[in-house]
């Protein structure tokens, strides 16, 4: 790691721990300078502007949740490992509230990639899923309603923890939601066969695809796998 690596760093990791203390989840640029002991003019070279400096502290976040996530035990049963994942992104959000709501709240001008790089981690847990069988629609499908669940659940719970704080509402909105993405104990007796044999193929296709099979050959093949699966 460069001397500019560790400094940028050191000043991410200030910003950060002034943001777990702020009372209104906001930091001070002059203040970030002083508890590294660098003048403002080093924090609008290394991120820009204070936008820049909010969007690699969440970015910094999201490396601590893929670190626990890359922790939690993959088992051989991915809808077990999904489960286990809504757990703990709710967890990290108790965990780190003020981080939590920058990582996930809405910011027009951001450049942050957190949040895409969360849905990227969970599009990989349900692709396992698939290939197993046990989803009934696209992996990305599943996980935009997954993500939108969870995160609306999360933000609820710190905005109003008198009122989202029973863990039986997280679990009814877990259930439900994906009651309508797994095919376990939920499936429709009137789902399509043929749609549910091309979502399993298409998934195993990504995760080890196969020898016998030029690349343009595999490419096209995933192509009328993606045709069969698209709604209507």
């Amino acid at each position: 790691m460069t001397g500019t690596d560790s400094l940028r760093t050191a000043m991410i990791e200030a910003a950060e721990r002034q943001l777990a203390t702020s009372s209104d989840n906001e930091i001070a640029t002059r203040a970030v300078c002083e508890a590294v002991g660098v003048s403002q003019p080093v924090l609008y070279r290394l991120f820009g502007d204070k936008r820049g400096l909010l969007d690699a502290i969440a970015d910094h976040g999201y490396e601590r949740y893929a670190t626990l996530k890359a922790a939690q035990e993959q088992t051989a049963d991915p809808v077990a490992d999904l489960r286990a994942g809504w757990e703990g992104h709710l967890a990290f959000a108790r965990e780190n509230p003020a981080l939590y709501q920058l990582m996930f709240t809405p910011r027009p001008w951001s450049h942050s990639t957190a949040r895409d790089r969360v849905f990227d981690l969970l599009v990989a847990t349900l692709v396992r899923c698939a290939a197993a069988g046990a989803l009934q629609v696209e992996p990305r499908i599943a996980a935009q309603l997954i993500l939108s669940a969870s995160i609306g659940n999360a933000l609820n719970h710190l905005a109003d923890p008198a009122l989202f704080d029973d863990p039986a509402l997280s679990h009814r909105m877990r259930d439900a939601v994906f009651s309508h993405v797994l095919t376990e104990s939920t499936a429709q007796k009137d789902a399509d066969p043929l749609c549910a044999a091309a979502l399993r193929l298409h998934a195993q296709m990504n995760l080890g695809g196969t020898d016998a099979l030029e690349p343009a050959e595999a490419a096209l093949l995933l192509r009328w796998l993606e045709r069969i699966t698209q709604p209507g």
